[in-house]
């Protein structure tokens, strides 16, 4: 007897996808985006060449999808959000405005009201531009592995060349990010987004990360009192470390942080079950401030 004769073994998770056709700096998209739950929204966004499938845990956690709508979306050339038409005869490079419209273009095709922003590393990044630039447009902040700025410590050509795998040479490039405790199976997982990203897309995402994305200058400018911001790092990352991390609480007013012990770069997806125990706090006072604004 198999699985198909009784259904009743089939798990079937809450999350659903859909596309939205969006206008994005003046050129049609064709945007990937899942949610499950109901309640305050919570837009989530995945780091440089990978895709949404990073925060499948918080999706499928029904201790949160209890009280949060959590909507995560593929940035345009990434995952299942394709290039626009005419790709071929450019080449991609994420600049902090494009990033900012994307977001932005989503929140507004979802009519979002408010809604809880969490990213991780570049999206750790926008949340910072979105806090200082955008406060009005959200109810709060949580920027997961969130710096300032980062020098590029290994050689970007290599990420998109025609005599090597461009997939397995970004899996490599940031498997030292993965903290040393992670599950063998959760850590794999992120690697395999990793391997399927398209040519030359984690590279254009790098370009904002270490170049147009900078705001060093103008992250004191943040005002918490109108969009609450969170910060959580784990100890491992040596892209963004603890210490860029406690720059920006230093410098931030108002900000909150923390540092995760045991966690590497991608928190929601190499360590879901750890990185719970640190997001649920957090998650918790995000919505009170929020609501405390409304």
């Amino acid at each position: 007897m198999n699985s198909v004769n009784h259904p009743a073994k089939v798990r079937v998770e809450p999350i659903t996808g859909r596309y939205l056709h969006l206008d994005i700096q003046g050129k049609a998209h064709r945007v990937y985006v899942e949610e499950s739950g109901s309640g305050v929204p919570l837009l989530c966004l995945h780091t440089a060449g990978s895709d949404t499938r990073q925060y499948r845990a918080i999706q499928n956690d029904p201790q949160i999808l209890d009280r949060f709508r959590v909507i995560a979306f593929d940035l345009p050339w990434h995952g299942k959000s394709s290039p626009p038409i005419g790709w071929q005869d450019a080449s991609y490079k994420l600049s902090s405005k494009d990033y900012a419209e994307a977001i932005l273009a989503v929140a507004d095709a979802l009519e979002l009201d408010q809604p809880i922003v969490m990213g991780c590393s570049i999206g750790g990044r926008i949340v910072l531009h979105l806090a200082l630039e955008h406060p009005e447009r959200f109810g709060a902040a949580i920027g997961l592995q969130s710096g300032a700025h980062v020098d590029p410590y290994y050689d970007l050509e290599w990420l998109h060349r025609s005599d090597v795998h461009g997939g397995e040479v970004c899996a490599g490039i940031v498997s030292g990010l993965i903290g040393p405790a992670s599950p063998s199976g959760h850590r794999w997982e992120t690697l395999w987004h990793y391997m399927q990203g398209g040519p030359g897309v984690f590279k254009g995402d790098l370009f904002f990360y270490t170049e147009d994305g900078d705001i060093r200058d103008r992250v004191k400018k943040i005002d918490t009192k109108k969009c609450p911001l969170w910060l959580l790092t784990g100890e491992y990352d040596y892209s963004c470390t603890p210490q860029d991390t406690e720059f920006l609480g230093n410098t931030i007013e108002g900000a909150r942080w923390q540092i995760m012990r045991g966690m590497g770069h991608f928190p929601m997806s190499e360590d879901p079950e750890t990185f719970k125990t640190y997001l649920l706090p957090v998650l918790e006072q995000a919505m009170l401030a929020r609501s405390k604004a409304a």
